[in-house]
């Protein structure tokens, strides 16, 4: 299966990640989540894999302009998938998942190496 990306085209970061991604040489597909939005389902899978809520993967600013105003709490977890799945804007970008289930926000060298190295 190689890797799969959650990106949008016009964000630096994912472009970084693509480019880094080319340069190793690993096959991975590419998922446009936002013009593919992620199911909550699915979003649950990722928050899970990464270890962490879903709140701790929504981007701030996309957030506030989503109209997203939920308590960060365990009660929230599926307001917020199914907020986060309705806005796709607001999830944080670029997502790597590797074959093994390894997944990264790959928003730095260290994140991406560690899911291009499980590719």
């Amino acid at each position: 299966m190689g890797i799969e990306i959650w990106l949008n085209p016009a964000c630096t970061k994912c472009r970084t990640a693509v480019a880094e991604l080319d340069a190793a040489g690993v096959d991975y597909t590419v998922r446009r989540y936002l013009d593919d939005p992620p199911t909550p389902e699915e979003l649950r899978a990722v928050v899970d894999r990464l270890g962490l809520e879903p709140w701790d993967v929504a981007r701030p600013k996309e957030t506030r302009e989503a109209g997203i105003d939920l308590p960060r709490e365990p009660a929230s977890r599926d307001a917020w998938l199914r907020a986060l799945a309705a806005h796709p804007r607001a999830i944080q970008r670029p997502i790597l998942t590797a074959s093994d289930g390894t997944t990264v926000v790959g928003r730095d060298p260290g994140s991406l190496g560690r899911v291009i190295e499980r590719g």
